[in-house]
């Protein structure tokens, strides 16, 4: 058995615990209240409140159970159902009184199953009194058939020795047509005239027990047939606390470690390990916890039916091992102490972090090692009560998470991934009910159920909340953990959780990759623009597949192997192939072809300019073929592209008149096939009927850009000059920006300077001058190409 000795505590407290800040925390001072309220939130939002009614107006809600788009709220009277498909403003949906406490409920299918351990439960829910016990008590676990949500039908329970205090769905990954139930009593023994076969034996003594069949010192195993629920019956008491050695029925802590609880007041509850008081389970791993009043304890579960102890430890400053909650990776557990049995004030400024807190253990090689202690980093009131209690994780990927209440100390969020240090992230509390006197109240238990956090307040109802983003939560973190949705929900029976690969799972790896530090500068930069060029492409259908894996992939470039940035590239190479995409993911190009000159005389040479380049992406210029083509389909020519460009021949006896052409560019192994439509006008040859007279004289145009590279958002000038031998050079000049028309402008003396305003983007742009000629000059083109830089 390991022990958290008290010598380690001062080194291993969470900073969290004994955090300076800026400002007063504002849970301190906060004002008395039952309804209305005072409170203060950090990165969390009350989104509604559903106050008590009718008959549970008086009674203690307890526990929480979910499925589907229910929450059944417990309660020392019965249970409500809550519609929360709607989390802003959830809806009661029905009450059902079946008095019994304290009425923890978990829920599997079709059955709901509830706790019962005071002597007051009756078979037939009512609160008649008792007259016969033998025929009338009810303790034990109730079932009941809620297939009809509305209308609850109760089955034949499991009567218990010692009732049920808590109990723990438990299922088996090889058998799906049973399920188990751990059941956890932890009040007085029924006698053998009430309930045959109970027998009870003194307890608080460190003398060996070793006869008789007491029902201390085990747990019930109950099996439920599905398909026959009503026959649920016990079928193994595991002596889970046994001396391997001795094979004593009370083989771990039995009294008081040192006499007093280090506070110098006497340990409350007392840590005598005769019974759980929760156990979770976690049958994906084989695995469960048991926080069993005096110790903490690991169970081979592998067999549901037959659960083995393989671990124990113990701590002086744990008064009452109460709760257990393991994390999605199975590798480190959280137990916490309930010092004061949850009605006393055990937040106080004189009480110590490591009492009535949490007890945080990594799980190696199936042994427990205290990592930590965890306890609300604020001190409360004497008139709060307030100790660790019952929370859940929160699936945020690449984290360990935990939502946990503290009774009147409220909600407290904490991360303990790094399992040393954990450290408060979130918190929601109000003020003391009264300013007076300690009256019983807060949360019992607060649990995440996809996407929001659920509260059920002792006093004040049924909560829900929602998380905001802040520096240690992102809104990715927050999406990607509403993402991963259950169909139902019981705290003491674990799940497996996963995420599917997602753009908000991804940028949670990034986000915490840069939030520890292991990701920053310009490597984050790059990191960032990458993965958010390719979110917005994802954003616009299934086409910009192409896309969407190119800037994952140019993410991907800066990112190492190991650590956080390594949990980052592991995401995004996930969110990568996981995207489909078709054609061999081909990217996307355009094509823009010009024809020169422009227009043409039948009989001479022309070509067509085409230029090929990628949509939406930088990187090496498109190779292959462009091939020229007429209306009819009939090939007129191909060139080979050189950095994305090439020039192709077109036949002299194209026919005078106009053209429509088109250029296609084939593709390559990592661009996708395109192309482009284009004008050419061929004139008639000189000396014909439409075109009389001599021979036109020959032009040469030339075009410079100014100044040279372009800044982004910036005008430039394009200056055009045009000579030709034995004639002045006059008429218009178009001017086309990747085979955009731009403008046209008439030349003087031979020369036009053209102003560009228009707003292009950085990177390579194709810049082209048409001279259209005149009777005596022919026409005439220049191209150039350019680069816009910021």
């Amino acid at each position: 058995m390991g022990l958290a000795a008290g010598a380690l505590v001062a080194a291993l407290l969470p900073a969290a615990a004994a955090q300076a800040a800026d400002e007063p925390d504002p849970r301190i001072g906060l004002g008395p209240g039952l309804n209305p309220w005072s409170d203060a939130a950090s990165n969390i939002e009350l989104l509604d409140n559903s106050p008590k009614t009718g008959s549970f107006l008086a009674q203690n809600n307890s526990d929480l159970a979910f499925t589907g788009d229910y929450a059944i709220s417990g309660s020392y009277n019965g249970f409500q159902v809550y519609d929360v498909s709607d989390p802003a403003t959830p809806e009661l949906r029905g009450a059902f009184v079946c008095p019994g406490g304290q009425g923890d409920v978990s829920v599997f299918g079709d059955l709901l199953f509830m706790s019962v351990e005071e002597t007051r439960g009756r078979i037939d829910c009512t609160s008649d009194p008792i007259t016969d016990a033998p025929t009338q008590r009810f303790r034990g676990i109730r079932i009941f058939d809620i297939s009809d949500i509305d209308s609850p039908r109760q089955l034949p329970g499991v009567q218990t020795c010692r009732g049920s205090h808590t109990h723990t769905v438990v299922t088996d990954p090889n058998d799906a047509s049973n399920i188990y139930l751990y059941n956890s009593g932890t009040a007085g023994v029924r006698s053998a005239t009430e309930l045959a076969g109970c027998e009870s034996a003194p307890v608080n003594s460190n003398t060996p027990v070793t006869t008789g069949n007491p029902a201390q010192w085990r747990i019930d195993v109950i099996k439920v047939p599905l398909a026959a629920p009503e026959t649920a019956a016990i079928v193994n008491q595991p002596r889970i606390f046994s001396d391997p050695d001795t094979g004593a029925y009370n083989g771990l802590q039995n009294l008081p470690p040192n006499g007093q609880h280090p506070s110098g007041t006497n340990y409350s509850p007392a840590p005598n390990t005769n019974t759980c008081h929760d156990i979770t389970a976690y049958p994906e791993v084989g695995l469960a916890a048991g926080a069993c009043q005096g110790n903490g304890i690991l169970l081979d579960i592998s067999d549901p039916a037959n659960p083995k102890r393989t671990d124990a430890v113990a701590d002086p400053n744990f008064s009452y091992w109460h709760s257990a909650t393991l994390n999605n990776d199975g590798t480190k557990v959280i137990f916490t102490d309930e010092w004061g049995g949850g009605g006393g004030a055990r937040c106080r400024e004189t009480d110590k972090p490591e009492w009535g807190a949490d007890a945080i253990f990594d799980i190696v090689d199936g042994k427990m090692e205290f990592a930590s202690y965890y306890k609300l980093p604020v001190p409360q009131t004497n008139q709060e009560n307030c100790v660790a209690h019952n929370g859940s994780l929160i699936p945020v990927p690449g984290r360990d998470i935990m939502v946990q209440a503290w009774y009147q100390g409220g909600l407290s969020i904490f991360d303990f991934t790094d399992s040393a240090n954990p450290v408060e992230i979130a918190f929601y509390d109000r003020g003391p009910i009264s300013g007076t006197s300690l009256s019983l109240g807060g949360y019992w238990s607060t649990y995440w159920y996809n996407g929001n956090i659920f509260g059920n307040e002792i006093a004040r109802g049924f909560d829900s909340l929602g998380l905001t983003a802040s520096e240690h939560l992102s809104d990715d973190e927050i999406a990607a953990a509403s993402a991963a949705t259950v169909d139902e929900l019981n705290a003491q029976h674990q799940t497996k959780l996963t995420w599917t690969p997602s753009f908000e799972v991804a940028g949670s790896y990034v986000d915490q990759a840069e939030r520890s530090g292991a990701l920053s500068g310009d490597p984050l930069t790059s990191v960032t623009e990458g993965f958010a060029t390719a979110r917005e492409y994802a954003g616009q259908g299934a086409s910009t597949a192409p896309l969407v894996r190119h800037y994952l992939n140019a993410a991907l470039k800066f990112l190492g192997n190991n650590g956080d940035q390594g949990k980052a590239r592991r995401a995004i190479v996930d969110l990568r192939d996981s995207t489909p995409c078709e054609a061999g993911c081909k990217l996307p190009t355009k094509v823009a072809a010009s024809h020169s000159p422009e227009p043409s005389t039948f009989g001479e040479a022309s070509t067509a300019s085409v230029s090929v380049e990628r949509v939406g992406t930088e990187g090496a210029d498109p190779a292959g073929v462009v091939t020229v083509s007429d209306a009819s389909g009939k090939q007129l020519g191909s060139v080979e592209l050189t950095k994305g460009s090439g020039t192709v021949k077109l036949p002299a006896n194209l026919p005078a008149g106009s053209h429509t052409l088109t250029a296609t560019y084939a593709g390559d192994a990592n661009n996708a096939t395109s192309s482009v439509t284009f004008s050419v006008t061929v004139n008639a040859a000189p000396g014909t009927p439409t075109q009389p007279g001599a021979e036109a004289a020959a032009s040469k145009t030339r075009v410079k850009v100014q100044p040279g590279k372009p800044r982004f958002k910036k005008s430039f000038k394009v200056v055009v000059d045009v000579k030709a031998t034995g004639a002045d050079s006059t008429g218009k000049v178009v001017l086309r920006i990747d085979g955009k028309k731009v403008a046209t402008k008439r030349l003087d003396d031979g020369r036009v300077v053209f102003t560009v305003n228009k707003r292009l983007k950085v990177g390579k742009h194709q810049l082209t001058v048409a001279y259209q000629g005149t009777k005596a000059v022919k026409a005439s083109k220049a191209t150039t190409k350019f680069r816009v830089v910021r």
